[in-house]
């Protein structure tokens, strides 16, 4: 049952962000439309929640405490990176977000510090530099 209910839930955000993402704008000359890849993600989302309604697991296993902890934690790192992406740039939360997510999955520290800095590093350089997506460097100033 927990998989047909996760499956609507998965399903319905899904719908809701390609009606969404039809009304997004580019003010230069984007072929595509910045409106492609998000919705691209959300169909294939959507797609593959109906797997969990109509082919549910017929005997799932309830989570161990653990495990929903580390779930939660996951959460709450993704919804923290999204809140700081602007104030504190890209690079910056990216690094902060993949370390953490690191750390939640079993990473040592110092591992989980260098790969933060890598992939926050490499991330800004295709993004900003190869694809020409302009992504916020620095923190934004307050004032």
């Amino acid at each position: 049952m927990i998989d047909r209910i996760a499956g609507a839930v998965i399903f319905m955000v899904s719908v809701s962000a390609v009606w969404v993402a039809r009304d997004y704008k580019a003010g230069f000359g984007d072929p595509l439309g910045p409106a492609l890849f998000p919705q691209m993600v959300a169909a294939a989302a959507a797609l593959l929640s109906l797997g969990l309604i109509l082919r549910p697991d017929p005997n799932p296993d309830a989570q161990p405490l653990p495990a929903f902890i580390r779930q939660a934690f996951t959460l709450a790192v993704l919804v923290g990176y999204v809140l700081l992406l602007e104030p504190l740039g890209f690079p910056l939360s990216t690094m902060l977000g993949t370390a953490c997510l690191a750390l939640l999955f079993g990473a040592e520290p110092k591992k989980a510090g260098v790969t933060g800095v890598a992939v926050g590093v490499s991330l800004y350089l295709i993004f900003d530099n190869l694809l020409g997506l302009p992504l916020p460097l620095a923190p934004a100033t307050f004032g």
